[in-house]
């Protein structure tokens, strides 16, 4: 049996615009193999798609969903055919990571109708009669954000039940009193560190239940005739569980997953922003949520 792979000289697999890429090709084979060339297909791509409810909105939203080609590398990794000697062969190749004329290059994401994805697909062609091998990797890229001063501003807040604006089945009449403040280091987060903070329950005439922290991506697709916005949950991180003492400080603490969130992006025909929602559950089933805008940036 052939066995065909790709392994990169970094561990991490990630990269930045610029850098070196640098790999081997790795053929192992039990008996001699002849081969017709061995190619690599280096590719950056940008998936958008529609939810099931803007489908049909927009006619227009569906030429400005085509893929996004960033950057398309063809590398002939040998000079045409030859034959490999049985056992483990070794190929090595390297490109430089930069984005086709007019193009850019973005982080590396996987969201739900946003992908920016970059992969390494080897290709060995063989003969009429032998099956080809073909092995396809995904490398990260990171982006730094270039002039974006962090905002070392917290962001303070009170939550009462006058603050609130969302009442849907019930009136403001029916939610039970209470007072609820805190803070959070800056809205301006740097994705490699943590989303900070802290709550403090002053008062609550009910019992409360628990206290989340809620990660939401906001995607946005379309064009100048129409943009469809949507909200997913990424992560929800329980802060406290059960009755708390009132006046006592709670600290909020969140890591930013890696590859499902990016810093905040802006393209042509798409947009990647996140929010926190702070979800305060009472064990009368009210809930209580305080939305966050926050910004995503990379020293």
């Amino acid at each position: 049996m052939n066995v065909l792979d790709i392994k990169l000289k970094k561990i991490d697999k990630i990269y930045k615009p610029g850098n070196l890429v640098s790999g081997n090709v790795v053929i192992n084979s039990k008996d001699d193999m002849s081969h017709s060339g061995v190619t690599l297909i280096v590719e950056g791509i940008v998936q958008l798609q529609l939810s099931s409810k803007s489908v049909g909105l927009f006619e227009a939203f569906y030429n400005s969903l085509k893929p996004i080609t960033l950057m398309h590398y063809t590398i002939n990794v040998t000079n045409g055919g030859g034959k490999f000697l049985a056992g483990v062969t070794e190929l090595p190749f390297e490109f430089k990571l930069e984005p086709l004329p007019g193009q850019q290059l973005y982080d590396t994401y996987h969201g739900v109708f946003v992908n920016i994805q970059y992969s390494i697909r080897c290709e060995v062609k063989r003969g009429i009669l032998s099956k080809d091998l073909s092995k396809n990797i995904e490398f990260i890229v990171e982006v730094p954000v270039s002039n974006v001063q962090k905002t070392p501003e917290e962001v303070h807040f009170k939550i009462t039940p006058d603050s609130l604006v969302n009442f849907k089945k019930i009136s403001k009449s029916e939610v039970p009193n209470f007072r609820i403040s805190g803070k959070l280091s800056t809205a301006v987060c740097n994705i490699n560190e943590a989303f900070q903070g802290d709550l403090v329950i002053e008062q609550a005439d009910t019992v409360i239940k628990s206290i989340e922290l809620q990660l939401v991506r906001v995607e946005t697709c379309g064009c100048a005739d129409g943009y469809a916005r949507e909200l997913t949950e990424i992560q929800n991180i329980q802060v406290a569980d059960g009755d708390l003492w009132r006046n006592f400080k709670i600290p909020l603490y969140m890591i930013f997953p890696r590859l499902f969130t990016c810093v905040s992006t802006a393209g042509k025909t798409f947009k990647i922003e996140f929010e926190v929602n702070l979800v305060i559950m009472l064990e009368d089933g009210h809930l209580i949520t305080e939305n966050f805008p926050i910004k995503l940036i990379r020293n």
